[in-house]
């Protein structure tokens, strides 16, 4: 019944301990995702804006306003795709709309989607592995011209494009033709080949070497527009980025490079300035000039190595900028951007204006805004209209999501319980990575629209977007300060208790959702994804009424999902239909079970709701350990032995389990430990390969009345992050029930031995 072959199990033979088990799922983990800074890009504020639903809007009417009916505009992108793939994605449409994927029709819009925008199509687009071409073909008509377009799974792959011309190479967004008369691609193609059409247009469609393709080799000018005028060229680099100055400053930013054999220690620079000049070398002053126009000079000593180098300027006339003499030949000294920002033309990034401008030694950073109040803002490049945003672009590290909370708190108590500061150290880059750029997303999400990093922390609009992560940040925080997590941690709190739905009686549940599916429901689910993070915010603040939200929400869900002849719970409860859907899902009562551990584990004696929630405890421990079948397992559908084993839900069953016989809550303790070590056990002898594999962990589920949805279509994925973490957060319980029962009485001894 096993997922993996014995001599494979990592429990093979019975000989491996916890503490190996935890070691090498953590380090398979780890080496797998190692760390990933986000990657910097470009974006041109001009191009088609990124909606809160990760879909761009193509409305080519705004931006070209003498299109005329008949004509068409294309526009262009690129994705990348690791392996050949399907990607889902949804398209509304203001006219008669094309899309071509790799030269293959994918979509043409019909009469209705012509004529209603707010429909919403999905789409399968097949991806081959490498770069894809994207190619909308939009006919103007009299309702306008365009569609909103984009990923059709906003939680699950909030996708950017990237501008395809070997001219825009790394810049995200679209690029637009201006109108087109006679169109592209006759109307009865499905697939753009070569044959009676010009090469260079099927190269467009199809997207072969598609980062060599040159914009000029289509015929057409592209828009939003990427070089400067001569006008502005002549104004200076403030005045064409920034505009003109009125005294206030300017800020630009580069780096030198010194390290090359002929550099003698001294750096000397030289250059002209419209406004006044002060360039600052790794913060410290080294030149000031401050006449409002002129030549300035500079020679200062400079370490081997690279160094940030900040100007400050103040214009107050029309023209505003610097500009360096080319450096010394053969000085061993060069100018290098200041930090690999893809799609960034020159070495300088600019930002301002400022009436106060920030200190230049704090300035040199992409994590953060420069500026505080309404003067804070974020770094540009000397391009047109160009800002640069963060992208999470790993796979897993960097990302903010719920079971990737999961994932982070059992590697951060392996860590703690393994003695592996390297592990704690991991987590806390993850958590750390999205924490301290938190401030700057939010910012630029609210001017340029879907950001591409913390897209679930910035646009929270659900518990599963915020709660789990939230909990292991503040779980992260007591171990390493992570800057902003208490900032986050307050909006996070803020949203459950006062804007997350609520019904009458306080019961949180989904009045509204990106998920038509999930409208007006109430998930067991969400006892996790509110209540641990409840619990770590009461220990951060010491807020009381939090705590006690905490604990009327199991109460509450009592209520609607309980079935007390079983002592288990239903999945979801409808509203709508006014009843619940009937199945004991794994992995939801599982999070049930986990969450009521985490409340009781920090529930002051003395409180009001603490006996009940003890019983209640009890009881569902009672129900889940008759549900355990032979093996040691539980099922994907609990009550359906014929179901596949789930080891997700095994895992939270073992923790509970083993963690109230530590804390004495379960009163007949023998067989309760008998129950979790038996369950690990079973996972290191079934669900767990040599190499620290996990199998037979369910997938992100939706929900059903019926319990074939359960059983035969919602399958199990391997290595999937809503498990990864539950099983080391079970492997550490049963570690620490081992130690605990060897210090105990001869009966709970027994229970071990007869578990082994």
């Amino acid at each position: 019944m096993g997922y993996v072959d014995e001599r494979n199990a990592i429990g093979q033979g019975g000989w491996t301990t916890e503490a190996q088990v935890l070691a090498t799922i953590a380090n398979r983990y780890i080496g797998e995702n190692p760390p990933q800074a986000p990657v910097y890009r470009t974006m041109n504020a001009e191009g088609f804006r990124r909606m809160p639903d990760y879909r761009y809007d193509m409305n080519a009417d705004a931006k070209l306003p003498n299109l005329q009916e008949g004509e068409f505009v294309y526009a262009w992108a690129k994705l990348w795709a690791d392996d050949e793939d399907s990607q889902p994605l949804r398209i509304s449409c203001y006219s008669h709309t094309r899309l071509f994927i790799n030269g293959q029709l994918a979509f043409e819009s019909n009469h209705r989607d012509d004529v209603l925008p707010d429909t919403r199509s999905d789409i399968r687009g097949q991806l081959r592995k490498g770069w894809n071409s994207f190619v909308l073909e939009f006919e103007k008509t009299a309702t306008g011209c365009g569609a909103v377009f984009g990923t059709g799974s906003i939680k699950g792959a909030p996708i950017h494009f990237l501008a395809p011309s070997s001219e825009r190479v790394g810049q995200e967004g679209w690029i637009y033709t201006g109108p087109v008369r006679n169109r592209l691609v006759p109307g009865n193609v499905k697939e753009v080949s070569a044959q009676a059409m010009d090469p260079h247009i099927v190269r467009l469609f199809a997207g072969r070497n598609i980062e060599a393709f040159s914009e000029t080799e289509t015929g057409f000018a592209w828009l939003p527009r990427r070089e400067w005028t001569n006008d502005e060229r002549r104004a200076g680099a403030f005045t064409r980025i920034l505009g003109s100055g009125n005294g206030l400053t300017g800020m630009a930013w580069a780096k030198l490079d010194c390290t090359r054999p002929s550099y003698d220690g001294t750096v000397r620079l030289s250059g002209n300035s419209e406004g006044t000049i002060r360039i600052f070398a790794d913060g410290r002053l080294v030149c000031e000039a401050n006449q409002d126009t002129g030549r300035f000079t500079a020679a200062f000593p400079l370490s081997i190595g690279v160094h940030n180098i900040i100007v400050q300027s103040a214009g107050r006339g029309n023209v505003w900028g610097f500009e360096f003499d080319p450096l010394e030949e053969g000085s061993g000294v060069r100018w290098i951007k200041p930090h690999p920002v893809e799609g960034m033309e020159g070495c300088w990034l600019f930002a301002g204006p400022f009436q106060n401008p920030p200190l230049a030694e704090e300035s040199a950073s992409v994590e953060r805004l420069l500026g505080t109040g309404p003067e804070a803002t974020f770094w540009r490049t000397d391009q047109p209209n160009m800002r640069v945003r963060p992208y999470t672009e790993s796979r897993l590290f960097g990302r903010w999501n719920y079971p990737l909370g999961v994932t982070l708190y059992g590697l951060l108590e392996t860590g703690k319980e393994l003695g592996r500061s390297d592990y704690i150290d991991y987590a806390a880059e993850h958590i750390g990575q999205c924490t301290s750029i938190d401030e700057l997303v939010l910012w630029d999400a609210e001017r340029h629209g879907a950001p591409g990093a913390n897209h679930q922390l910035a646009l929270i609009d659900s518990l599963d977007d915020c709660g789990s992560f939230g909990a292991t940040m503040l779980r992260a925080h007591k171990e390493r300060t992570l800057p902003g997590a208490e900032r986050a941690a307050e909006r996070i709190a803020r949203y459950i208790m006062e804007e997350q739905d609520r019904l009458e009686d306080g019961t949180l549940y989904r009045l509204r959702s990106f998920s038509e599916l999930m409208v007006n429901t109430i998930w067991c689910d969400d006892l996790y994804m509110s209540v641990p993070f409840l619990c770590q915010y009461f220990a951060l603040t010491g807020e009381k009424h939090v705590l006690d939200d905490a604990a009327e929400q199991f109460l509450l869900y009592r209520k609607r999902l309980y079935m007390p002849e079983g002592n288990i719970m239903h999945h979801v409860y409808n509203i709508r239909f006014g009843k619940p859907c009937t199945v004991p899902w794994g992995r939801g009562n599982g999070w049930v079970l986990f969450s009521l551990t985490e409340l009781l584990d920090v529930l002051p004696d003395d409180h009001p709701r603490r006996s009940e929630l003890l019983r209640w405890y009890r009881e569902l421990c009672g129900g889940y350990a008759a549900l355990q079948d032979t093996e040691g397992l539980w099922h994907q559908v609990l009550t359906d032995p014929d179901s596949y084993a789930e080891t997700s839900c095994t895992s939270m069953f073992v923790y509970a389990f083993a963690k109230g016989v530590r804390q004495g809550w379960l009163p007949d303790a023998g067989r309760f430990a008998h129950a979790a070590l038996r369950g690990f056990e079973a996972l290191t002898r079934h669900c767990i390969d040599q190499h620290g594999n996990i199998y037979g962990v369910c997938r992100g589920s939706g929900y059903s009345f019926s319990p074939l949805y359960y059983k035969e279509r919602l399958s199990w994925l391997l290595n999937d992050t809503h498990g990864i973490g539950i099983v080391l957060l079970a492997g550490i319980e049963t570690k620490r029930l081992r130690t605990y029962l060897a210090t105990r009485s001869e009966p709970a001894k027994g229970a071990a031995a007869h578990a082994e």
